[in-house]
C-alpha cells in the first residue's frame, strides 16, 4: 500500500513540473548600457534632449572654462524675456569693452537693433559686443543693470539642477570666477533647444543684419560651427542631422562646442569641452554616430499596453465615455537597440506641473533614467446625454440612466450565480437532519450486528466447553 501510495505521489509531481515545462516563460534579458567609444577630449557628455537621458559620459561633472557656449544660456533668457521686435541700444560698455577682440561685429555707440538681429548676432558670428548689449538691455527691463544679467544667468542654471556652473559674465570671456560642466552645459543648452525661437536661430547657416542708425551697409553673418555651415570654405566637417549648436574658444578654455543633432525620433545635444582641434569636431561626429547607431527611442503609449489600458478604460463613466486621464501621447524613452520595453522599470515621482498633469512615472533601465511620460487630464466631462430626457410617457425633467449592455450581462450572471449558491445552501440544510439520522441508525445496525455476533459466538463457545 505504501509503494502504491508514493507512486501517485510522484506521478503527480511529474505531470505537474511536465504542465509548468509547457507554459510559456518571461525571461529577463540581462541590462546592458553600450559604452565603446572613446574620445579626446577631456571632458564630453552625450544627452538626449526631451528625455534627459545620458547615452555617454566622459568626466562630465568635471569644471572647464566654457568659452563662448556660455552665450547658449544668454539667448536663452533673453528670449523668455524678451519679444524679438524689442529695440536693443548699444551701450559705451558694449561696445568699448570688447574692442580689439576677435568675436564681434563692429557694433557703434548708440547704434539700435532689434533683440532678434542681436540673437542672430550672437549665435552665428558670436558677436561679444551683442551678448553684452542683450544682458544690458534684459537686466534693465527687469529693473536692474548687467550685474542683475547675470545673477538671473545663475539663478536660472541652479532652476534647471545645475550644480557645477557659476556663471560670471555674459559672453565666456575669461574670467576665473566663470566655469561649468559639460553635464551642466547640456542641461541648459536641452532646455535652450526646446524652445522654437532658440532652434530656428541656433539652426540657421547665414543670416543678414540689415542697415541700421549707425551702418549704411548690410552684415551677413555666417554660421561658425562646422557641422552646420562651411565656415571660410571647411566643408569636412558637415553633418547631415546637425540641427544647431554653439562654437567656443579661448586660450585658456581651449575648444569648446555644443551641437544639436536628429535622426530617428531622437535629439541628441552633444557637449565636448578642453578640446584640440580638430578633437572637438570629430568626438562630436563619433558621438553621435555612436548613439544613432546604438539607442532606439520607444513610445510609452503604443508600447506600454498595460498602462494605457488601465489609463484608457477605468476612468470613463460606466465604461461608456471617454477617459478622463491618459497617457502623454509623445513621450518616449531611449534604450539600447535590441532591449525590451518590458525591461524596464517605472515609477511614479513628484506631480507632474501643470494643470492638466495629473502625475509623472519615471522610467529607469540599466541604472539610467532613460525617460518619463505625464499622466495627463483629457477634459472629458460626463455629458447630459447620459441623463436623457424620454417623452414616450415621462415628466419632462424625468431622467434615466444609460448603462452599457456588458454591465447587465455581468449583474446577470453574478445574480444566477448568487441564487444557486443559495439553493444549495438551502438544500444543504434542508437534508442536514436527515443525514445525520441516516448515519444514526447506520452506526446502530452495525452495533447489533456486533453484538448478534458476539452472543452467537458465546453460545458456541458454552456448548463446546
Amino acid at each position: 500500500m505504501k509503494i502504491k501510495k508514493y507512486t501517485r505521489v510522484t506521478a503527480f509531481f511529474l505531470a505537474v513540473c511536465t504542465v509548468l515545462l509547457m507554459l510559456p516563460l518571461s525571461v529577463r534579458a540581462d541590462e546592458y548600457w553600450p559604452d565603446g567609444v572613446k574620445t579626446q577630449s577631456k571632458s564630453a557628455i552625450v544627452m538626449e534632449v526631451n528625455t534627459g537621458t545620458v547615452l555617454y559620459e566622459k568626466k562630465s561633472h568635471e569644471k572647464h572654462y566654457p568659452a563662448s557656449i556660455t552665450k547658449i544660456m544668454t539667448v536663452l533668457l533673453a528670449i523668455e524675456n524678451c519679444d524679438m521686435d524689442e529695440v536693443v541700444t548699444f551701450s559705451a560698455d558694449a561696445v568699448f569693452k570688447n574692442e580689439g577682440d576677435t568675436s564681434h561685429i563692429a557694433r557703434n555707440l548708440g547704434e539700435k537693433l532689434t533683440m532678434e538681429q542681436c540673437l542672430y548676432a550672437v549665435m552665428l558670428e558670436s558677436a561679444n559686443e551683442c551678448a553684452y548689449a542683450v544682458a544690458e538691455h534684459v537686466g534693465q527691463k527687469l529693473g536692474g543693470d548687467y550685474r542683475t544679467f547675470i545673477d538671473l544667468m545663475n539663478k536660472r542654471a541652479k532652476e534647471l539642477g545645475c550644480t557645477d556652473t557659476h556663471f560670471n559674465n555674459c559672453n565666456g570671456l575669461p574670467d576665473e570666477d566663470h566655469w561649468v560642466s559639460a553635464y551642466d552645459m547640456a542641461l541648459i543648452s536641452a532646455e535652450a533647444y526646446k524652445n522654437e525661437t532658440f532652434r530656428m536661430i541656433a539652426g540657421s547657416p547665414s543670416y543678414t543684419l540689415p542697415k541700421t542708425n549707425k551702418c549704411k551697409a548690410e552684415y551677413p553673418c555666417h554660421n561658425h560651427h562646422k557641422m552646420i555651415y562651411p565656415f571660410r570654405g571647411d566643408s569636412s566637417h558637415l553633418y547631415k542631422y546637425c540641427t544647431g549648436g554653439k562654437t567656443g574658444y579661448t586660450t585658456v578654455a581651449n575648444n569648446t562646442l555644443v551641437s544639436f543633432a536628429e535622426k530617428d525620433g531622437i535629439t541628441l545635444v552633444c557637449v565636448v569641452m578642453d578640446a584640440a582641434t580638430p578633437d572637438h569636431y570629430t568626438d562630436t561626429r563619433k558621438l553621435f554616430d555612436y548613439c544613432f547607431e546604438n539607442f532606439q527611442a520607444l513610445n510609452i503609449s503604443e508600447n506600454d499596453a498595460g498602462l494605457a489600458k488601465d489609463n484608457g478604460k477605468n476612468y470613463g463613466v460606466l465604461n461608456n465615455s471617454e477617459p478622463y486621464v491618459k497617457l502623454d501621447e509623445d513621450a518616449y524613452i531611449i534604450m539600447p537597440k535590441g532591449a525590451q520595453f518590458s525591461d524596464v522599470s517605472y515609477k511614479k515621482t513628484e506631480s507632474a506641473k501643470g494643470k492638466k498633469k495629473v502625475a509623472r512615472l519615471a522610467y529607469t533601465y540599466a541604472g539610467h533614467e532613460v525617460g518619463s511620460v505625464d499622466i495627463v487630464k483629457t477634459g472629458a466631462k460626463v455629458k447630459d446625454n447620459y441623463y436623457v430626457n424620454t417623452d414616450s410617457g415621462q415628466k419632462k425633467n424625468e431622467r434615466v440612466i444609460r448603462i452599457d449592455p456588458a454591465w447587465l450581462i455581468v449583474a446577470g450572471v453574478v445574480i444566477v450565480a448568487a441564487v444557486v449558491l443559495l439553493f444549495l445552501a438551502k438544500r444543504a440544510y434542508d437534508n442536514f437532519y436527515v443525514i445525520r439520522h441516516q448515519r444514526k441508525t447506520k452506526k446502530n445496525d452495525k452495533m447489533r450486528f456486533r453484538e448478534k455476533k458476539r452472543k452467537k459466538y458465546n453460545r458456541r463457545k458454552d456448548r463446546f466447553f
